[in-house]
Formats: structure tokens, sequence, C-alpha cells
């Protein structure tokens, strides 16, 4: 068998592979989508009692009362429910810019001053830890402004991942290449951009998709206390629903904020490989 051959088959197999990976990457997700279902529908129609059936109604009730209608009343349908969503990916994506540069900016003076990094690193885990509904009561006194406080809270929960994993990956260039640029004689700022930048990347992205999942539940926290006239964010619709015994409203309000949470985050994920994903050792040979 010639090389030509031989590579033609090779080339076959890989295919095939990918073929199968692919496949397989769309039947497990059904599957689970489906066992999902049905054991909605086993807690809907048989394991709770019947006067509790009305508080997790059937999908396809869900459906019908939920997704498919528009506006049937002042906070009812899909309509107040989408306005809602909007409201909350905002305050959601612009504190997860404000959570970006800050986060990285003080990442990347934490990995220049030791000093700085020990002084600032308990205080990092102290907010990380805190209860976020614990704080809410100060933040509410010391902060004016229901859209600064929404903001606030998002900044809160989801700048320690950015921080953490930054720092990490600007720390983590081997100490060979640190020797090499010491020998070039290279600035502070050309070997943090030609070399910890660079090494920090795939770091940077993994951050930013954990902040970025956790900033749309900061936008959905931040909307159940601190509210405002006109349009309230998801978090304060799924309050009203829940009040009123709305079910269908309720998990319709409670699939479409997790969507946004999916969204943003496989965002990321596709920046992530846009980014890397061409010399990132855990990609290459792909």
């Amino acid at each position: 068998m010639s090389n030509s051959e031989n590579t033609a088959i090779s080339h076959e197999l890989v295919h095939e592979k990918k073929d199968r990976i692919s496949l397989s990457d769309y039947i497990g997700p059904a599957i689970v989508f489906v066992l999902f279902i049905g054991v909605w529908y086993l807690l809907s129609k048989v394991i709770l009692p019947q006067q509790k059936r009305f508080l997790l109604p059937t999908p396809d009730k869900v459906l019908t009362d939920g997704f498919f209608v528009w506006r049937t009343g002042e906070r009812r349908g899909l309509q107040p429910i989408l306005l809602s969503l909007w409201s909350s990916a905002k305050v959601a994506l612009i504190g997860l810019a404000i959570t970006i540069v800050v986060g990285m900016g003080l990442a990347v003076l934490m990995s220049s001053r030791r000093w700085l990094e020990r002084a600032t690193w308990p205080y990092l885990v102290a907010i990380q830890s805190a209860p976020i509904l614990a704080l809410t009561p100060l933040i509410r006194a010391l902060v004016e402004g229901t859209q600064t406080q929404r903001l606030l809270v998002v900044v809160l929960i989801a700048i320690f991942p950015i921080v953490s994993n930054t720092l990490f990956g600007l720390l983590s260039a081997e100490k060979s290449q640190h020797e090499l640029f010491t020998l070039q004689r290279a600035s502070r700022w050309t070997r943090l951009v030609k070399l910890q930048f660079p090494a920090a990347l795939p770091n940077i992205f993994v951050g930013l998709r954990i902040s970025a999942g956790l900033a749309v539940i900061g936008a959905v926290v931040g909307d159940f206390y601190f509210r405002q006239g006109g349009v309230v964010g998801i978090g304060a619709q799924i309050d009203v629903y829940r009040s009123r015994l709305w079910g269908a409203e309720l998990i319709t309000a409670i699939i479409l904020a997790s969507a946004l949470g999916l969204v943003v985050f496989l965002l990321f994920g596709l920046l992530s490989k846009a980014a890397i994903g061409k010399w990132h050792i855990t990609n290459r040979g792909h």
C-alpha cells in the first residue's frame, strides 16, 4: 500500500472519529433532556400531592401558559418576562465589564507586588465568602441609586474568579522564560505583555467564563432586593410570580434566566476558543 493511500485512510479514520464524537455530543444532552422532562412530569403528576401540583405545572402547561402567551395582564405573559430579562441582562453585562477591568487590573498589581498580594488576598476571600444577602442592607444604606446598587452586587459576586485565575495565570510563566527576559534586560511592561499575559490567557478565560455565569446570578439577586419603578429585573419578576402563585410564569422566568446565564457562558467559551484555540497546548494537533 502506497504512502498516499495510507494518508487517505488515516484522514478517513480521523474524520470518522470526529463524526462519532460530534454525534455523541448531541446524543448525550438529548438523553439527559428527555430524562429531565420525564422526571418533571413524574413530579407534577405523581409525586407531588394533589393540592400542591399547581406550584409545579407540567412542561406542556408551561409552554402554553408561559411561552406561548404574549401578554394577558400587567405582569402575565412572555412580554413582561422578556422586558425584565433584558433589564437584568444589561445589568449583568455592564457589571461584568466593570468586574473584568477592576479584577484584571488588581491581578496585575498583585502579580507585580508580593506585599500587595498578601495584603489584598484575605479581603478578596472574605468578599467571596460573605453572604451577599447579609450585605444588602449595608449596600442600600451606603450606595445611592438602584442601578448602582445592582451593579455593585454583580461586581462583588463575580470578581473573585477573575482575580484568582488571572493572578494564577500571570504567575505561571516558566522560570526559564523569565530568565531569558532578564538576560535581554526587558522592562516590566515588556515582560508583562509578551510573557505573562500570553501564558495567562487560558486561566484568564476560565475566570471569565465562571464570572460570566456569576454575573447573571448577581443581577438576579440584585433584582430581588433593589427595585425601581417601571421595568423591573427578572429576579423581581420571579418574586412577584412566587408571591402570586403563578406557576407557569414562574417556571418560564426561571428557564429564561438560566438560558441567559448559559448564553453568556457559551459566548466567553467561543471567545476563548478564538483567542487560544490555535496555539494552546490542549488544542494542538486537532
